[in-house]
C-alpha cells in the first residue's frame, strides 16, 4: 500500500512540476558516476562492469534505505520521472518549427537525443522529434514506474542509474566500446520488457489521438523489430501505427550514419504531429502509474 500511494504521489508531483531547474538528484548522481569513471576508466570490459555495478548497486542501496515509505517512495519516483520534462521539449520543438525558426528547433533538439542536429531540415527535425518522444517514453515514464512496481525504491533508483551510465558510457565510440559495453546492455535488458508495455499501452491509447488501436498493433507486429535497437522499436513502430505516420530514415550521429528501416505506412511527421505524440506520451505515462500503482496493490493484498 506505501509503495503503490508513493508511486502515484511521486508520479503525480512530476505531472505537477516536472524536473527541476538546479539540483536534480539524476544530476548529482551523473557528477558521481563521472568521478568514479575518472578513477577506475580503462579500456576493458571488466573495469567498465565493474564501474557500472558499483554504480547502481550504490543507487539501489539509497533506494532500499526507504524502506518502502511512502514519502522516500513519492521523493524516488518524482526524482527519477521525465514525462512531464519530455513533453515540455517536445511542445519547445514544435512552436520552433510552427514558426519557422529551424535555427531554434536545431538548437533544442540535443534536448532530446544525440543526432546531429546541423544538416537536418523542418520535416527531418520533426521526424526526429517525434521518434525521440515515442522511445523515451519508455526511458522517462514506462520503465521506472515498472521497476518501481516490481522492486520499490531500489528498483527506482537501479534503473534511472542504469539508463543514466547508458546515456554517459554506452556509445560506439572509441573510448567507450569496451568500458561502455556492460552499461549498454544492462540497459537493453533493463528496458526489455519496459519498452514492450509501452508498445502494448501506446496500442490502447491510440484512439486518444485520432489512431487505430488495431493499426497501431499491426505496425508494431510488423516492424517493432526492425530497428536496430532491441526496445527502441518496439515504442517507435507502435506510435507510428498510432499516429499513422512513417519514422524512418537516415540518422546522423557525429561522424557516424545509420539508415533506419521505415517504421509505418503514412506520411513524413509534421509539426503538428509533435502535439499529438506529446500527448500520446502523456497519456501512456498516465497509463503506466496507474497500472503500477494496481499491481503494487495486487501485490500485497496476495501478500
Amino acid at each position: 500500500m506505501t509503495i503503490a500511494r508513493g508511486l502515484v504521489a511521486g508520479a503525480t508531483l512530476d505531472a505537477l512540476t516536472g524536473d527541476p531547474r538546479r539540483g536534480h538528484p539524476v544530476a548529482a548522481f551523473g557528477r558521481a558516476a563521472a568521478a568514479l569513471e575518472r578513477r577506475l576508466y580503462g579500456d576493458s570490459k571488466v573495469r567498465g562492469a565493474v564501474f557500472a555495478g558499483l554504480c547502481v548497486l550504490g543507487a539501489a542501496g539509497l533506494g532500499a534505505a526507504s524502506r518502502g515509505r511512502t514519502g522516500p517512495v513519492a521523493a524516488a519516483t518524482w526524482a527519477v520521472l521525465g514525462g512531464t520534462s519530455l513533453a515540455r521539449e517536445g511542445r519547445a520543438m514544435r512552436a520552433a518549427l510552427e514558426a519557422g525558426d529551424v535555427e531554434a528547433a536545431r538548437a533544442r533538439l540535443p534536448h532530446l537525443c544525440g543526432r546531429d542536429p546541423d544538416s537536418l531540415d523542418a520535416k527531418e527535425l520533426a521526424r526526429a522529434t517525434v521518434e525521440s518522444v515515442a522511445e523515451n517514453t519508455s526511458d522517462a515514464a514506462v520503465a521506472p514506474l515498472f521497476w518501481g512496481a516490481l522492486l520499490g525504491g531500489p528498483g527506482l533508483l537501479g534503473y534511472r542509474a542504469v539508463n543514466t551510465l547508458d546515456a554517459m558510457v554506452g556509445h560506439r565510440s572509441p573510448r567507450y566500446a569496451n568500458f561502455g559495453w556492460a552499461a549498454a546492455r544492462a540497459d537493453d535488458v533493463a528496458n526489455w520488457v519496459p519498452a514492450r508495455l509501452t508498445g502494448l499501452l501506446t496500442v490502447v491509447c491510440a484512439p486518444l489521438v485520432g489512431g487505430s488501436p488495431r493499426e497501431a498493433y499491426r505496425v508494431l507486429r510488423r516492424d517493432g523489430a526492425a530497428h536496430p535497437s532491441p526496445n527502441a522499436g518496439r515504442c517507435e513502430a507502435a506510435f507510428a501505427g498510432a499516429l499513422g505516420v512513417r519514422l524512418g530514415g537516415v540518422n546522423v550521429y557525429g561522424d557516424r550514419v545509420e539508415h533506419r528501416p521505415a517504421l509505418g505506412d503514412g506520411r513524413p511527421p509534421e509539426p503538428d504531429d509533435i502535439r499529438r505524440a506529446v500527448r500520446l506520451s502523456r497519456a501512456v505515462g498516465l497509463a503506466a502509474a496507474g497500472l503500477a500503482a494496481g499491481v503494487r496493490l495486487a501485490f500485497g493484498r496476495g501478500r
